[in-house]
């Protein structure tokens, strides 16, 4: 599959059109047509990959990074994930070195709600991290 491809699968996915692309990011009609003869610059890739929330690597193999089968979560995975969140939060809510501060101010229920969502992106991050280090053949197509 040719860069001209890669980057037409992915803005479809994300609901863009060729056409629409190069309006929205004021390139030449059908500029990103000739991708596959022409190598466009670092710069317009860029942009590129910008507007369509992907890195470049995606951008230029077309598989953007929910597609990789890696790094999908079990179920198993997920009740880790809340129950590690639930062992956090409940040491964090019950304050026995006191209570949580940042600024020298209490953090409020509504600041630990953001905490939580915080730390349990950390835990989802570093779990999907981890399947793709530690078990990289496993977890492939």
């Amino acid at each position: 599959m040719g860069l001209y491809e890669c980057i037409r699968d992915i803005a479809k996915s994300r609901g863009y059109s060729i056409n629409r692309l190069e309006k929205e990011l004021g390139f030449a009609r059908s500029s990103i047509n000739k991708f596959n003869k022409n190598i466009p610059s670092v710069d317009k890739l860029q942009q590129i990959a910008d507007l369509l929330e992907v890195s470049l690597d995606d951008l230029m193999t077309g598989e953007t990074s929910s597609d990789k089968k890696g790094t999908a979560l079990t179920a198993k995975d997920e009740r880790d994930i809340a129950k590690d969140l639930d062992r956090i939060m409940g040491e964090i809510r019950k304050g026995d070195d006191g209570p949580l501060y940042y600024n020298g101010v209490e953090i409020s229920e509504a600041s630990l709600g953001l905490l939580q969502n915080a730390i349990e992106y950390a835990l989802r991050e570093t779990k999907k991290e981890n399947k793709e280090k530690y078990n990289p053949n496993k977890n492939k197509k």
